[in-house]
């Protein structure tokens, strides 16, 4: 058994720090009567320090600003950096660091428009190990795996249109009210009728990512480049939607690689997600018990399994960080990170989600940011990959089991995961729940 602490790549987890723990600049509005999006008239610096796998130890500095122009954005930047490590490049082994740079700017409303919104994101890095999954088939060897080091870079984009239905034609922008945690004021909302009530968005997003590899011995790897359009379609009918108590959600998207450009080859995914949320009696101990389901299915079209223009690698497949993938802080946690990835994918999931009564950091003056619940969350999920969509995505699938300690701090969900599977132990910290997104 190999235990693993694996982490999201670390702009993520820097973002986790910076959102999570926000400095004392911040003014929060009071307790009572939280909104939902902060609206700081500060900008928050804040160093940040971490370690992975991937990068070694590492630290950097980051900025945050919320309601940077209009009250539902958020804006931020950083940048990183790490100590000399050990590297397999193409002349050898030889010392490099990790370093890097991320930008994040999210829900821009668009001039002269009412419910049309701007997000981007992009990051600039270079890792000194990392690694990838190749042959990521259900009954791959999971030393089976290229480790090299080299460049990840990305930018995505995303416009949304939320359409002028159910709560979308009052409050596109999607801002409630919060106390202690919770939304007020919404009662009657979740589980009613779908497109007659809750939020329904379209919209279009942009991709580019490229990764490269300085290993000598797969220069058909040295880079691996990716770039096309996501369509999706997106309905959200809960009560709170980072924290829903009861309601569904579902999402169906479409992406494409038209192979253009500097994309190593055309791609194209198919996916459709559904959550769904039973809110339970609670206990002595308890503020609120939720059951919450998840599914998620994908087919990629185009792979050719049949096919290969280099070795390894499939005609026409999405890369490992794209498509029918499973393993990591999001799906399949007791396994390593996209650890699994095929033409096909069937994932599922059940979460017991019990938010405490007991809160030691509740009105803690030396806590510079509001910790409004801790939740305790047991999870179980079961998933497989397949060159085919057919019955046999049911059968013969990879299931792991979990414990997970939650705070909602900082208006965001805070997590850490402890997850268990037949490959080991994995622990993720992250931000947001893990199928709420």
């Amino acid at each position: 058994m190999q235990n693993n602490i694996l982490f999201l790549k670390p702009v993520f987890a820097s973002l986790l720090v910076l959102i999570s723990f926000s400095c004392a600049d911040t003014e929060f509005p009071a307790q009572s009567e939280e909104k939902g999006i902060m609206e700081s008239k500060d900008w928050i610096i804040l160093p940040f320090a971490f370690s992975s796998e991937s990068t070694g130890v590492a630290g950097g500095v980051g900025a945050i600003k919320q309601g940077l122009l209009q009250p539902q954005t958020t804006l931020v930047t950083s940048i990183f950096g790490g100590l000399s490590e050990e590297v397999v490049a193409t002349d050898g082994r030889e010392e490099s660091n990790f370093k890097g740079a991320f930008f994040y700017f999210s829900d821009y409303k668009l001039p002269f428009t009412n419910r049309t919104f701007f997000s981007i994101m992009a990051l600039k890095s270079y890792y000194p190990n990392t690694q990838y999954y190749i042959d990521g088939s259900n009954d791959s060897d999971r030393d089976d795996v290229f480790k090299t080091s080299g460049d990840s870079d990305f930018v995505h984009t995303k416009f949304t249109y939320v359409l002028p239905i159910g709560e979308g034609m009052d409050n596109p922008e999607g801002l409630y009210t919060l106390r202690n945690g919770f939304c007020v004021g919404r009662e009657d909302c979740g589980g009613n009728a779908p497109f007659i009530t809750g939020h329904t968005s379209v919209g279009i997003k942009t991709f580019y990512q490229t990764d490269t590899s300085d290993h000598a011995n797969r220069p058909e790897l040295s880079s691996w480049n990716t770039n096309g359009l996501r369509l999706f379609l997106t309905h959200d009918n809960t009560d709170f939607d980072l924290n829903p108590s009861r309601g569904y959600h579902f999402e169906l998207q479409y992406s494409k690689d038209f192979g253009e450009g500097d994309s190593l080859q055309s791609w194209d995914f198919l996916e459709f997600k559904y959550n769904h949320y039973i809110n339970l009696d609670t206990f002595s101990f308890t503020q609120q018990n939720v059951l919450a389901l998840s599914t998620w299915t994908g087919y990629s079209f185009s792979w050719e399994n049949d096919n290969e223009i280099a070795s390894g690698i499939n005609a026409h497949r999405p890369p490992m960080w794209e498509g029918a993938r499973l393993g990591g802080f999001f799906r399949m946690r007791g396994y390593d990170n996209n650890r699994f990835s095929d033409k096909a994918a069937f994932y599922a999931t059940a979460e017991y989600r019990a938010v405490l009564d007991w809160n030691p950091l509740k009105d803690n003056s030396l806590i510079p940011v509001a910790v409004d619940w801790f939740q305790v969350v047991a999870f179980v999920e079961a998933g497989r990959v397949h060159d085919q969509y057919n019955t046999d995505l049911l059968s013969d699938m990879k299931y792991d089991v979990g414990l997970s300690l939650r705070a909602l701090a900082a208006q965001l969900p805070v997590r850490f995961d402890v997850a268990y599977g037949e490959e080991g132990w994995n622990l993720w910290v992250m931000v947001n729940q893990p199928f709420d997104f």
